[in-house]
């Protein structure tokens, strides 16, 4: 599935920083092309879902409480 998201480019020292409007990512690049290739890439891996590379151990915690 694609979806489209928007995106501001402005230029920090050498480098050009791109922005999505829609989620909380940014990539960066020498050129605006490069930055929005990044930009791009990124919110592929914000959307990606997670894979666990082991299962999970379930451990038990006995802490004390006190109870009111």
């Amino acid at each position: 599935m694609t979806r489209e998201f928007g995106a501001i480019v402005t230029r920090e020292g050498s480098l050009f920083v791109a922005q999505c409007l829609d989620v909380d990512v940014a990539g960066q690049g020498v050129s605006e092309d490069e930055a929005l290739s990044d930009l791009q890439e990124a919110i592929e891996l914000y959307f990606e879902s997670p894979r666990a590379t082991a299962a999970p151990r379930v451990r038990k915690v006995r802490p004390e409480i006190d109870a009111l």
